[in-house]
């Protein structure tokens, strides 16, 4: 059997599972409408509901849905509408097509018939509220939605072999990337080198692409992309990744140009600290831990480079870190960038808090293996947070001459995706497999 049909099968026992706990006889999920803009006629793009995807490798075909009952095949209601204004999905084919009970319909409304003999009042149904159609109005179960997320975390090997091509996809295009900071372009120049090396377009990309040259850097989620390059390109910060049938890679690299020693010892020293927080990706540790270990690694790096005068201890003990290194160590990752489930308790939901006093953190569980999560320590010179320290007693300890020579290179992340393995075996580090693979 194939990993593809392996996967459905799989999701297939977790979905008649949930429905039996949860009293509900049949799953039925919307892809998703495509959505206009305010009194225009443009539309948005179009992102599909992450559950239609989980079962079906098709992104870009809204009005679509699948129903799945304990004991037949999902059934697909695949909208292939008569269009010559626009391309129309293409006629279903892949692997999937002979997994499924098909039926292609040519108007949106025409779901409701096709799915008439499945929905009754004891069905759930996935999606917006805007997905509704007469018969059709999702009710979003929370028991049966915590059971199907939860089990989401682990990826199947189906799922894996995805992100891995994510990663392969994204790769050339950081390395296009990184060559086209080096020879001065400026960060849309760079971006666009980035679309050409991935084969992707902007509407293709899992997330937008963070370009940032300089003092650019130091804005975590900068949203801009300068098309003046500027008069030296010090530093360069790009967050970028790929996509591959509805799975993501979120890859973080920092570059310098040549003689910038001091930024580049710098980098050298977090590159070692993130390697080994990766190795801390083991099946049964506490993401949280790596977390807070990521604040203690972040202080040696500062103390190390005589930018703060403290011993490591009492920087996190009296919160010196946390300017420079201000949001959450990673994330979940899959069908979604910031994938679903990263605070749940358990099975049956709950939250598992956060560490005190660190409200970015997006993940809280412990490891299961299968999980993706990523690894992105990073370590900012950002003015206002800088402002913030510097109002403190700690504030007299801090090298303020280094900072200010430092703060014009912006900051620096690192970012890998990493895949958590069982019995306590070393993490598979999916970002760093497919930079070797493409060099090799």
């Amino acid at each position: 059997m194939s990993l593809y049909l392996d996967h459905l099968a799989t999701l297939q026992q977790q979905a008649e599972r949930a429905l039996a706990r949860c009293g509900y006889d049949a799953l039925v999920i919307a892809a998703g409408i495509e959505k206009y803009a305010f009194l225009d006629d443009r539309p948005y793009l179009f992102q599909p509901n992450p559950h239609f995807k989980h079962w079906l490798p098709l992104t870009s075909h809204p009005h679509s849905w699948i129903a799945v009952r304990p004991g037949h095949r999902p059934r697909v209601v695949y909208y292939q509408p008569r269009d010559y204004w626009h391309v129309p999905p293409e006629a279903p084919s892949g692997e999937w097509v002979a997994a499924v009970e098909l039926v292609v319909i040519r108007e949106p409304e025409q779901a409701a018939a096709a799915l008439a003999d499945v929905v009754t009042p004891h069905t759930a149904i996935l999606g917006e509220a805007d997905a509704t159609l007469p018969g059709l109005v999702p009710n979003n179960p929370e028991q049966l939605l915590n059971l199907l997320h939860w089990a989401r975390g682990m990826k199947t090997p189906y799922e894996l072999a995805q992100m891995r091509a994510a990663q392969r996809r994204a790769v050339p295009g950081h390395l296009a990337a990184r060559a086209a900071f080096l020879e001065g372009e400026s960060e849309a120049g760079i971006h666009r080198a980035y679309l050409r090396a991935t084969g992707h377009t902007d509407r293709d990309l899992p997330y937008t692409n963070i370009i940032g040259l300089n003092e650019h850097a130091a804005v975590l989620h900068y949203q801009y992309q300068d098309e003046r390059a500027p008069a030296e390109a010090r530093s360069f910060l790009i967050d970028a990744g790929a996509q591959v049938n509805g799975y993501a890679s979120d890859i973080t690299r920092t570059w310098v140009a040549d003689g910038h020693d001091e930024f580049a010892a710098l980098i050298a020293a977090m590159e070692r600290e993130q390697l080994a927080l990766v190795d801390e990706v083991r099946e049964g540790v506490d993401y949280r831990d790596i977390h807070l270990s990521t604040h203690r690694r972040v202080a040696r790096v500062l103390r190390e480079a005589g930018l703060v005068r403290m011993s490591d201890e009492a920087m996190v003990a009296e919160g010196v870190t946390k300017p420079f290194f201000p949001h959450g160590i990673g994330h979940l990752l899959g069908l979604q960038v910031h994938d679903v489930g990263g605070f749940m308790a358990g099975e049956e939901g709950g939250v598992a808090d956060k560490p005190e006093g660190h409200r970015y953190l997006r993940l809280t569980r412990p490891l299961q293996a299968g999980m993706v999560v990523t690894i992105e320590p990073g370590l900012y010179f950002i003015p206002m947070l800088l402002d913030e320290l510097r109002a403190t007693p700690q504030a007299a300890q801090v090298d303020w001459a280094a900072v200010e020579r430092l703060s014009r290179y912006g900051g620096i992340r690192i970012e890998d995706d990493v895949a958590c393995r069982a019995g306590g075996e070393a993490p598979e580090n999916l970002t760093r497999d497919a930079f070797a693979a493409h060099a090799g």
